[in-house]
């Protein structure tokens, strides 16, 4: 892995050579002879298949002049020599967004609930600990997007298309790639469509009990009203269900926006909580135990990752090449994402110590400062809004690529629609009633999906992408190199599942006492 790897990456987004020269030609033709004129790969070419549309490298590339797997600026590609297709101009968008657009929705996207938790994070891993893990989960999240990006865009110029979703381009890459990938490749969209829904059904869960949370927080301390909590998420179900009948999104942009603002609003007002009084380190450990780290790995991959967005926001850019580079959308998103959550989470830990909430926004002082309260409902209203938008994703998934697909001919199409939309909304409830301790629930939804999502999968997308497309050495190394990249998302899922999982056992067992209160103090929260 190369030593500055951020700056190496932004202006790295591919495994093609830059140039094409008339040797590589020659050595690319000699190779289709050598093979009774079949090509490297012919079940995935194009008809119109030029040699020096794949870009082959050559087996004799050795020794000090072999420098691997390198990857190459869209900027500095010579597009006619590499490839006469060009996905990047043959997209058609309606409405394009500007760099500055996609920069800020996908710092919206990333920065959610997810900063709030991240003092509970860094009490489970300590300050140095919890420091270092951000930054390396964050870079490794922001290596795996370029990988995917990267991935896509070389598909997309293979089987000449403007895009691809996330779900395409793992169907497509498998096809490329070995024999026992191919086999997988019928089931690849149904794999990461079922960890999607997984993914976005959680959020919504934990934004359900975020509202609610929040807002029986500001009834117990500001008048006395001490209501069970699962009546409070009673209370907001039929709203819920309203809010996503929304069939068209641009119905909710007004309330995203202001959501938006409240947000910024009360983050600074968190901010001015937290060093109001300065932050001590008397009591805060540098290290947690390491039987707590697997609970700080899920609680921040599930806050840090937004690879459910990455995609469609390149694609509605109107210049995608400015999504990567060094100084591209991408990275500069990232790294602000990356500071702002170990500023959080490491001075939000010094702030509160051991007593920090799954949600900082219950640990200011709303019992006797009314402002401390307000930025509990601004947040709540925030979250509400945005549970809206959470939805959408899992809707759409299983509207438009299973049910919708199988009732074209229906009378009654609209109506099943708003039975599906109608019974994911309760799904999130049912699950949030369930499940009251949320903050290992979520932590099981980062280890569980984002570790599949964000690493394991990009890495095997690209090793089959490029599998008959580079030459032995090459390959080798990019094995090497991948195969690092899922085994810690291996690890990292069937670790941080296992740990969550005993961890809501064992907590459901203690407080199965027969209260009627459930105790929703720790709920960790996500974008």
């Amino acid at each position: 892995m190369p030593k500055n790897i951020l700056a190496e990456m932004g202006s790295q987004v591919g495994l093609t050579p830059a140039r094409q020269n008339k040797k590589e030609a020659e050595e690319w033709a000699r190779r289709q002879s050598s093979r009774g004129g079949q090509m490297v790969n012919p079940s995935f070419e194009p008809d119109d298949f030029l040699p020096q549309s794949l870009s082959p490298v050559k087996d004799d590339k050795k020794g000090r002049k072999d420098k691997g797997i390198f990857l190459v600026n869209m900027k500095e590609k010579n597009i006619e020599e590499v490839e006469e297709y060009e996905p990047y101009d043959n997209r058609v968008v309606d409405h394009p967004t500007t760099n500055t657009e996609t920069l800020l929705h996908l710092l919206k996207g990333s920065l959610g609930t997810g900063i709030l938790a991240m003092p509970h994070a860094f009490k489970n891993s300590g300050y140095v600990v919890g420091s270092i893990g951000t930054v390396v989960i964050g870079v490794l999240c922001t290596y795996c997007i370029h990988v995917l990006i990267d991935s896509c865009y070389v598909l997309c110029k293979r089987r000449r298309l403007p895009s691809l979703t996330y779900t395409a381009a793992a169907e497509a890459a498998l096809n490329e790639g070995p024999d026992v990938f191919k086999k997988c490749a019928p089931y690849a969209a149904h794999i990461v469509n079922i960890f999607l829904l997984v993914y976005q059904i959680g959020t919504c869960c934990v934004y359900v009990v975020f509202v609610a949370e929040n807002i029986q927080y500001v009834l117990k301390q500001q008048f006395e009203i001490d209501f069970n909590i699962t009546y409070i998420m009673l209370c907001i179900l039929l709203p819920l269900i309203f809010i996503n009948w929304v069939r068209d999104l641009k119905y909710l942009a007004p309330f995203s926006a202001i959501a938006n603002a409240v947000t910024i609003v009360s983050f600074g007002i968190i901010l001015y909580y937290i060093f109001r009084e300065i932050p001590s380190m008397e009591g805060r450990v540098p290290a947690g135990r390491i039987t707590d780290f697997p609970l700080f790995f899920g609680t921040v991959l599930f806050a840090l990752e937004a690879i459910g967005v990455i995609l469609p926001l390149e694609n509605e850019m109107k210049t995608p090449r400015d999504f990567v580079g060094k100084f591209g959308v991408l990275n500069r998103a990232m790294i602000s994402i990356i500071i702002l959550y170990v500023g959080m989470g490491l001075f939000g830990y010094l702030r509160y110590g051991v007593e920090a909430k799954g949600s900082i926004t219950l640990n200011l002082p709303s019992d006797t400062e009314v402002l401390a309260s307000v930025v509990q409902c601004l947040l709540a209203f925030a979250i509400f809004v945005t549970h809206g938008l959470a939805c959408y994703v899992a809707i759409d998934i299983l509207w438009n690529e299973y049910i919708g697909q199988r009732l074209l001919n229906s009378n009654h199409r609209l109506l099943w629609e708003y039975v599906l939309r109608t019974t994911i909304v309760l799904i999130t409830f049912a699950l949030a009633v369930a499940v009251p301790l949320l903050d290992l629930f979520i932590s099981l939804f980062g280890a569980l999906c984002l570790s599949a999502l964000g690493l394991a999968f990009p890495a095997i997308i690209q090793t089959c992408t490029y599998w008959y497309y580079v030459s032995d050495s090459e390959r080798l190394r990019m094995i090497i190199k991948n195969a690092i990249v899922v085994v810690f998302g291996v690890l990292g899922l069937i670790v941080g599942t296992w740990t969550s999982l005993q961890g809501i056992i064992q907590k459901l067992e203690e407080g199965d006492d027969g209260n009627s209160t459930i105790p929703f103090t720790n709920s960790t929260l996500e974008n």
